[in-house]
């Protein structure tokens, strides 16, 4: 876990039973017949100054739910309470432009540097462009003086404000994704899987930056990924994602060390280093077996139950709701069986 002060324990934005179903349409009249529960009731909060990672297999809902919070889709139920100077706002009743000034705070980085910048504008037109929507300086000069400023802070030359996407690497496009996303100073940036499409050597160069402008600018991180040696390094917290719902959260060396929940276990045996360090057969490996469910039908009760190896009937019959794990006010699991487990962790 990596070492940051947080500012406060005061929150700065408090999801509530959010939800987000996409209807599925069939017919030529397409006549809606069923929803996908891509985010079915989570709960969850993050402090002011920490980096809460959040986790889960392809299909959890974890990029839906960073989607939600900066709009880019409209949630189905559920408040997302943001902490707004003295004011306390409600993002998923906001129209736009009630947004509009909200969005200056919460920004996002998107997962793929390839396709997230548009190949005809120069790298000083992409960064600048928040700029231009939001009103910020009052000439071209003024905001190219800008825009230089923050492509030297994510290690980036002024000499490159002229070029076009095409003539950076992967790991140059992801830093002018950061420097976009930097640009309106914000307070909350949802980081979307920011390194999985970057070799190995350029994911920590990433993600020291990010860590070091997290020190430099008093940010908030969102930061959504399926890697967990990745979550490790940058988060405070983790929240563990699956079919929709909320397993667990913890602190990441609580979580990394002690996994109350035996979705965390699995995912955690899964981690590559786990498996090389324990080969030969000294330690069983809890294998994470089948696949996961279609959210449009998800099963009752516990949604893990049916690739649980702990599961009892209760497990299918009833779902468990979110309780403290401890008494931090931290951490907290959806599981019937947490007390009496003892589960391997990393």
């Amino acid at each position: 876990m990596k070492d940051t002060l947080l500012q406060s324990n005061e929150i700065c934005l408090n999801i509530k039973e959010l939800k987000k179903y996409f209807p599925i349409q069939k017919g030529f009249f397409r006549h809606v017949v069923g929803h996908v529960r891509a985010v079915d009731d989570v709960n969850f909060f993050i402090k002011k100054g920490e980096t809460l990672g959040l986790v889960g297999e392809s299909g959890s809902g974890k990029t839906t739910v960073g989607r939600c919070i900066t709009r880019l889709y409209e949630p189905t139920d559920g408040s997302m309470d943001y902490i707004y100077g003295a004011d306390v706002v409600d993002l998923a009743t906001l129209n736009n432009k009630e947004l509009k000034p909200i969005r200056k705070n919460i920004q996002m980085i998107f997962q793929d540097p390839y396709s997230s910048l548009h190949p005809r504008m120069t790298v000083g037109q992409i960064i600048a462009e928040p700029l231009v929507i939001h009103g910020v300086g009052n000439s071209r000069d003024e905001r190219m003086e800008l825009v230089g400023q923050i492509l030297e802070k994510v290690g980036l030359s002024r000499s490159q404000i002229s070029r076009y996407p095409h003539q950076f690497s992967g790991g140059q496009r992801q830093r002018i994704g950061v420097a976009r996303a930097l640009i309106l100073t914000p307070e909350l940036i949802i980081c979307d899987e920011p390194v999985s499409a970057l070799d190995v050597s350029v994911q920590a160069q990433v993600l020291n930056l990010l860590a070091d402008l997290q020190q430099d600018f008093n940010l908030t991180y969102l930061f959504v990924a399926h890697d967990l040696s990745v979550v490790e390094y940058i988060s405070d917290r983790v929240a563990v994602m699956y079919l929709g719902k909320i397993m667990e959260v913890a602190p990441s060396d609580v979580l990394y060390n002690r996994p109350k929940h035996p979705y965390t276990e699995a995912l955690l045996q899964a981690i590559p280093k786990r498996a090389a360090a324990k080969e030969g057969g000294r330690t069983k490996r809890v294998i994470l077996e089948g696949q996961i469910p279609d959210p449009s039908n998800p099963p009752t009760g516990c949604r893990f139950h049916t690739r649980c190896r702990y599961v009892k009937d209760v497990c299918r019959k009833v779902e468990p709701v979110m309780m403290p794990s401890d008494d931090s006010g931290d951490a907290f699991v959806a599981c019937f069986r947490s007390e009496e487990l003892k589960l391997k962790g990393y």
